[in-house]
């Protein structure tokens, strides 16, 4: 019953909700997905999130009365795998995928905000901040030079991971991205913009308000496929 569904508050174009809505895609789960305006952040998301930010899954127990709450989109992307994997994403290398998805957080993530919003980062220029995030580019490289995803021939959670940040760096300058000497990644990345679970991912739904009826995400009729 859709009064029963967990609920997703997430915002489309954020890489951190790209990567919980994938989670939930792979899990083969349906939520009730409440997209936000940023800018207007809705009361009912910011009283179970304080933090204010997405994506925020809330887990709804005991036929709705009650909640426990999942803010980080690591934690979302782990936990739904964890409730079903039917493509086996946590059947890899779970350190070495801990330690790259740390690695795109805690380092990638800084300088492709820099690259991205170079002129509220005067310290540096944006070619000189690209080139530090090249250096997190140049070991996802290295790491598909030998495999088809980055820890094997099959896709894994580090894929899911760390993909819509990849994503989010080369749309700061697509032509100069694909100018770069990664052709693996470059590929990489290709594969992932076609693939029908992305393009689902991404499917545009109007703002949530108060009032409005359960949107189920995904939708019976997924666009894309």
């Amino acid at each position: 019953m859709t009064d029963s569904l967990h609920r997703l508050y997430s915002f489309r174009r954020c890489p951190y909700a790209m990567r919980a809505r994938l989670g939930i895609l792979f899990a083969e789960m349906k939520v009730e997905l409440r997209e936000i305006v940023l800018k207007n952040k809705p009361a009912q998301m910011l009283a179970v999130s304080p933090k204010g930010t997405v994506p925020v899954l809330e887990l709804i127990e005991g036929g709705g009365a009650n909640s426990l709450v999942i803010e980080e989109s690591r934690e979302i992307l782990e936990w739904a795998l964890q409730q079903n994997d039917p493509q086996g994403l946590l059947h890899t290398d779970l350190i070495g995928a801990s330690a790259l998805i740390d690695r795109n957080d805690n380092q990638f993530k800084h300088w492709l905000d820099r690259y991205k919003y170079a002129d509220r980062h005067p310290e540096l220029t944006q070619l000189e901040y690209r080139q530090q995030g090249e250096v997190f580019l140049q070991a996802l490289e290295h790491l598909l030079a030998k495999n088809r995803y980055l820890l094997g021939d099959n896709m894994s959670i580090a894929d899911i991971g760390i993909m819509p940040f990849v994503r989010q760096f080369a749309h700061v300058d697509r032509e100069v991205f694909y100018s770069l000497p990664y052709p693996n990644l470059q590929q990489w990345l290709k594969d992932w913009l076609a693939y029908p679970a992305f393009q689902q991912a991404m499917v545009k739904y109007p703002p949530w308000q108060e009032g409005d009826g359960i949107v189920v995400f995904p939708s019976d009729k997924p666009k894309g496929e």
